[in-house]
């Protein structure tokens, strides 16, 4: 898992952008599926960071788009 933060996410191209998200998205469902299933998250934070991460590099794209 890669959590990364605004500086970093500002410096990914906007191809490494969709590639990240995807990747984070896909890791995100797989962590949703252990817990809808009973078990318990290997990082119980990890659910919460991946979201935070993906909400990132939306933002950044965001910003991409206005200028």
């Amino acid at each position: 898992m890669a959590i990364f933060r605004a500086r970093e996410v500002a410096q990914f191209s906007d191809v490494e952008l969709v590639e990240q998200k995807s990747k984070l998205r896909t890791e995100l469902i797989q962590q949703y599926g252990k817990v809808s299933a009973g078990g318990a998250p290997d990082n119980p934070g990890q659910i919460r960071e991946l979201r935070r991460t993906i909400a990132r590099i939306l933002t950044e794209q965001n910003k991409r788009k206005r200028v």
